[in-house]
């Protein structure tokens, strides 16, 4: 079965960019909200979640902008991507995530997203609108 896209917005209200891209793209930032733990060798990323582990590789960066990631056990072109938005009416910040979900588990997968970003907006005091 064919995985599909999804994009997912969250207002990060007035974080500094340069502290959210912290949380986005450094393995100390991302043990914060993403997972338990992080190490990485070069493009090479391990994620580890209450004793289970999954390998990405970092696919694509522009510093303060985006950070793109590929599972290394999917054999599609799925990638799960971290971006930040600012948008020009408002000044916010806002933080877009765009991943990849087997039809059947689109809700579950949104649901583990949105409690994932909660934690990291607690982290970062912006408490969601």
């Amino acid at each position: 079965m064919e995985k599909v896209k999804f994009n997912m917005e969250f207002s990060m209200k007035s974080v500094p960019i340069a502290l959210l891209w912290t949380y986005l793209s450094t393995p100390n930032g991302l043990e914060y909200w993403f997972c338990d733990t992080v190490k990485q060798d070069g493009k090479h990323f391990t994620f580890g979640w209450s004793g289970s582990e999954q390998e990405a590789t970092l696919v694509a960066m522009r510093s303060y902008n985006y950070v793109r990631f590929h599972w290394t056990d999917e054999k599609d072109k799925s990638y799960f991507e971290l971006k930040i938005d600012v948008s020009e009416l408002t000044d916010n910040i806002n933080l877009v995530i765009t991943d990849f979900s087997d039809p059947d588990e689109l809700e579950e997968s949104k649901d583990v997203w949105v409690n994932q970003v909660e934690t990291l907006q607690r982290q970062l005091g912006c408490v969601a609108d």
